[in-house]
């Protein structure tokens, strides 16, 4: 597995468009590697190369996410189970004569997960849930829109995903109640953007939520983590959701 970090330069146009539509910047990340490797199925290849099996049955893949750490930074991480070429995004949007990317071993760092141990997380997902109105009703998968629902998405995941968030003590709480984690949600978004759709040789619109959480976890399970690393967590992965990065803790 590799983890690759590219710095994207917003003053060109040509990032401008890609930032601009998930389906785009999902089609130029793919487009990063020679031969086919899993995605969502707006992309997936007949390839499929073998790795620990993730959460529901899914292998490692392609992940990435967008951070908007300022006007100045915005950055692209990727994880994918191949070492992927961004001569093109260099090209299209960074700075194809003093600016690359970089790009590490992954699996040095996965193998070292521990249980027990503390890390920083940053994870920009799709947080939804199955309703139905009536008991006849077909489930609907809705959007969580609050920043108390979302947060709650990600502590169900938890447990199953291989990790804790870490609980603040008592005396650093500031409500009497939904602030009992070092969690903070930020950067909520409603994306809407064209996708053309192979079977049914049109263009519909595709909508969704997505969210920016950061905190802190402890690892309960590194086998279960790992999986989250590198397989994504929630939906809407091709579109820069389920990504999930740790960072050693400051402070």
């Amino acid at each position: 597995m590799f983890l690759t970090r590219f710095r994207v330069n917003t003053a060109r146009a040509g990032a401008r468009r890609l930032l601009s539509s998930p389906q785009l910047l999902h089609g130029a990340v793919m487009a990063s590697f020679a031969d086919p490797l899993p995605s969502d199925p707006v992309s997936a290849g007949p390839s499929t190369p073998s790795g620990p099996s993730a959460p529901g049955g899914a292998a490692p893949r392609v992940l990435w996410r967008i951070d908007h750490n300022s006007r100045a930074e915005v950055l692209l991480h990727l994880v994918s189970p191949r070492r992927p070429d961004l001569t093109h995004l260099v090209e299209e949007a960074g700075w194809p004569t003093t600016g690359g990317w970089q790009t590490f071993d992954y699996g040095a760092f996965l193998t070292g997960l521990a249980a027990g141990s503390t890390w920083a997380f940053r994870l920009t997902a799709n947080p939804v849930h199955s309703i139905r109105r009536t008991p006849d009703e077909p489930t609907k998968r809705t959007a969580h829109l609050t920043q108390r629902h979302q947060a709650g998405w990600l502590l169900k995941q938890q447990e199953r995903a291989g990790f804790t968030v870490v609980e603040k003590a008592p005396e650093r709480r500031l409500l009497p109640e939904g602030d009992e984690h070092e969690l903070v949600v930020h950067r909520q978004r409603g994306l809407s953007f064209g996708k053309n759709d192979r079977l049914a040789a049109g263009r519909h619109t595709v909508t969704l939520v997505t969210a920016t959480y950061d905190g802190r976890l402890r690892v309960t399970d590194p086998d279960a983590l790992r999986r989250t690393l590198t397989a994504g967590l929630g939906k809407a992965k091709a579109y820069g959701c389920g990504l999930m990065t740790l960072s050693p803790v400051r402070g």
